[in-house]
């Protein structure tokens, strides 16, 4: 089996836990920024930094929103979005499998 290509915005270290701490959630299903702020370990603004990339990329969907008056970022993974994660894990074992 070959190896296939990388996804370069999904293979980053942060990117990669947030796509990964999505991924097992139910179609329509959320994260909140606390959530994906304490899974990540990333600060305030290197989070929004790497969620923008993935919206961007159309990996990702991020609502805003108020809890009363408390301001509220939730972000939720796209189809593209799961596909895309879907191809780099192949890509990941593909690594593996040849490591055998």
């Amino acid at each position: 089996m070959s190896v296939t290509e990388p996804d370069d915005i999904i293979h980053q270290s942060t990117r990669l836990r947030l796509m990964a701490a999505l991924y097992p959630l139910p179609a329509n299903e959320w994260l909140d920024f606390k959530q994906m702020k304490a899974l990540s370990g990333a600060t305030d603004g290197n989070l929004g930094g790497h969620l923008a990339t993935l919206e961007k990329a159309g990996y990702v969907l991020i609502e805003k929103d108020f809890v009363g008056k408390k301001p509220r970022t939730r972000v939720s993974l796209t189809k593209e979005g799961l596909r895309a994660f879907q191809r780099h894990l192949n890509f990941l074992r593909d690594i593996l499998e040849q490591g055998q």
